[in-house]
This record gives C-alpha cells, sequence and structure tokens, in this order.
C-alpha cells in the first residue's frame, strides 16, 4: 500500500502522538509499505527521523504557529500535485491545519482518510473556546467524511461519541510497544549519580508537566508518604507544559523543596536510565487515553502505579501487572506507594505480569498487523 501519515509535528518533544506516529510509520515500512510522512519543521529533529530508511518525510515550513495550528501554504500545491497516488491517509491529532486541508483533498480525489486523535477530542482544560469554533467550523466536517477513527481504549471510544462521532466508524487498537529498545538498558545507578540521589528511594513521575497530568495529586501524596518514610525522593521528569511554576508553588506549600528534583527534558538513554534506578513510576494523570510511559517502566523491570480512569488502567487491570488508585484519592496513592517500596516481591511479580501480557499483545508488529487490516478495509469501500 502507498500510505499517507499526516501529523503536525515530527519530534519526539511532542510526546506520545509523534512517537506513535514515528513506531507506527518504522514497521510499516518494514513491513514493505511505501510510506510518506506529511509534517511541518516545527521543532523538528533530524535524529528523529534519520532512521527512518525507506520512509519520505516531508516537513514544510511552519508560516504561522497560531495558538499551536501551525499553518504551512506550501502544503496545498503538494497535496493537489500528489494526494492522488495514495492508497490511504492517516491523520493523527484531531484540530490541526494539516487535516483541514488533507481531508479536502482527499474527498476530492477520493482517497479514504482514517483519524487517531491521541485523545485530543477533548474540549476540557485549556481554549475552549477556540476548541468549540474549530469543531464547528472544520472539525466536524473532517469527521463527516472520514472512514474509521481509532481509539486506543474505552475512554477514548467515549470521546469520540462524546463529539459526535458514530459508533460504528470507531475501531478499537491499542498503541504498540517498541520492545527491541529495552534489551540493552543503561547501567544502573546512572542516573541516581546525575541526580544526586545515593541512598534513597526514587518515586518517578515521567511525562508533561501540565495541568491534568496529576502532578498537584502526587506531590500531596508524596508529602503524606514522608511523615511515614523519610528516606524517599520525587523526581519529576519531563518538560514543563505550562505547570511547573504550579508544581514548585505546592512544593514549597509542602515543605518539599530539598526533596523534590525537576529535570527538564530527558532524552531516550535518560528516560531508560530513570526507568531502571527508579523504585516505581507513577502515572496520575485523569482522562488519559493510553500512556506508554507505564508500559516503557515495566519492560525496565519497574512496579507502577496509575490512575483507574485512564486509559492505560484498563490494561493494567487486565493483566494484574501493576496498583490502581482513585484519582484525587491522596491516602490510597501514600499508601501504595508505601507498599511498592517495602515489598521488592509484590513489585516484581507486577513487572513479571506485565511484561508477558506487553509481549504477547502489545509489540508494533502485532499493532500494526490490526492497522494494516483496517487500512485495506477503509481501501477496498471506495
Amino acid at each position: 500500500m502507498k500510505i499517507l501519515q499526516v501529523i503536525q509535528f515530527f519530534s519526539p518533544k511532542h510526546g506520545g502522538s509523534a512517537t506513535v506516529a514515528y513506531e507506527l510509520t518504522k514497521q510499516l515500512a518494514k513491513n514493505g509499505h511505501e510510506v510518506t510522512v506529511l509534517t511541518t519543521d516545527f521543532e523538528l529533529d533530524s535524529c528523529f527521523i534519520d532512521p527512518l530508511n525507506g520512509v519520505e518525510v516531508i516537513p514544510f515550513h511552519c508560516d504561522l504557529n497560531i495558538g499551536g495550528l501551525l499553518i504551512s501554504f506550501s502544503m496545498n500545491k503538494y497535496l493537489k500535485e500528489n494526494i492522488s497516488k495514495f492508497d490511504i491517509i492517516h491523520m493523527h491529532n484531531f484540530r490541526t491545519y494539516q487535516n483541514i486541508i488533507v481531508s479536502i483533498y482527499a474527498k476530492k480525489y477520493k482517497i479514504p482518510y482514517l483519524l487517531q486523535a491521541h485523545g485530543t477530542m477533548l474540549r476540557i482544560i485549556n481554549k475552549k473556546g477556540f476548541k468549540y469554533l474549530f469543531d464547528f467550523v472544520f472539525g466536524y466536517p473532517v469527521l463527516k467524511n472520514v472512514s474509521k477513527v481509532i481509539a486506543v481504549s474505552n475512554e477514548e471510544i467515549n470521546q469520540y461519541l462524546g463529539i459526535g462521532v458514530p459508533k460504528e466508524k470507531i475501531v478499537v487498537i491499542p498503541n504498540g510497544i517498541d520492545i527491541d529498545s529495552f534489551y540493552r538498558l543503561p547501567e544502573k545507578g546512572s542516573f541516581r549519580d546525575k541526580m544526586g540521589i545515593s541512598d534513597k528511594y526514587i518515586v518517578l513521575y515521567l511525562g508533561r508537566l501540565h495541568e491534568r497530568k496529576g502532578i498537584s495529586f502526587l506531590i500531596e501524596a508524596y508529602s503524606e508518604l514522608l511523615k511515614q518514610k523519610e528516606d524517599v525522593a520525587l523526581v519529576l521528569a519531563g518538560p514543563d507544559d505550562g505547570y511547573q511554576d504550579k508544581a514548585e508553588l505546592l512544593i514549597h506549600k509542602f515543605d518539599l523543596k530539598n526533596k523534590v528534583k525537576f529535570t527538564g527534558y530527558i532524552d531516550t538513554f535518560d528516560k531508560l536510565a530513570a526507568y531502571v534506578d527508579c523504585d516505581v513510576l507513577i502515572y496520575p494523570s485523569i482522562l488519559e487515553i493510553f500512556g506508554l510511559v507505564p508500559f516503557e517502566a515495566i519492560m525496565c523491570g519497574n512496579p507502577v502505579i496509575v490512575t483507574d480512569d485512564c486509559g492505560c488502567g484498563e490494561f493494567i487491570k487486565k493483566a494484574n501487572c501493576g496498583c490502581l488508585v482513585k484519582y484525587g484519592d491522596v491516602v490510597d496513592l501514600k499508601n501504595k506507594m508505601k507498599l511498592i517500596l517495602e515489598n521488592p516481591d509484590v513489585g516484581n511479580k507486577l513487572v513479571e505480569n506485565g511484561q508477558k501480557y506487553i509481549v504477547n499483545n502489545l509489540t508494533w508488529p502485532l499493532i500494526c498487523k490490526n492497522i494494516e487490516i483496517l487500512y485495506e478495509s477503509c481501501i477496498s469501500k471506495v
């Protein structure tokens, strides 16, 4: 198949959707398909795209950035001249300029397209007015003509239904895990040395510092844990996404200044090193559709605690490979952290369960096969 992947940014700095698009593209190319990635040069990382052998990555210049809407006027000419050569189009994220333009040309040339929103359907938290306006003017036409949408969990099914996507258009395919990247891990102790933490347990949060990531919930539970167990450090690893100042205010409020460490953005090596050295990973997000981080931590031998209403919680529960807590239940999170830190055998058993589940259900070759079947189904109905 000739496949067009569409995403407004193509850099690991932007987290989940870019990583998923990258890994899917890599696997599709490995399976013999002709894959083109249409993106922008916004914070483009050449080191990210160089290993994609046999894939054409086309980064159009970002002429305007209007509140995160990355506009590339030169993309129109390319689509007009080339879109007819593709068999299927896979669009990532929902409210993007790229999706507007690509969907118009796809409709004109009768090329089927599907959408994978990566949790971007919600209108809560930020820019609510903009999101309603975008949906009314541009979003609903994109959804009207979409062949299928991909949900990664039951949580995301509800998000699609909530914006009016018919149930028959929703297909559930979870994100994949690149298990090959966990066969050779950094030496134990390297992250501890870098952070200056030698003789304490490490509780790790890894992800963007954003309001809906549950960081305030974690900080409060950590402050309660220290009242019973003093030899614990908290590391908040990841780039600021508008919440670090508020997190620092909470740290000051609970008198945790010398106990909590920020790393800022960390690359792949340091991320793996953090997983290897921490004692438990906390994923306290609310309304998260999936989340790769807990599964990456498990592949590095790390026990995890996740909120029960995020998408990955469905899989953690199914595989019995981690502890679940209700978002906002500070006492329960404190108790679960204490349980894992004081009972390594419990954590080891959960990790063992998780690694078996990931290898048997969530590898990219398995996930990609399901997406290929979906592509073929969409093409056959044109």
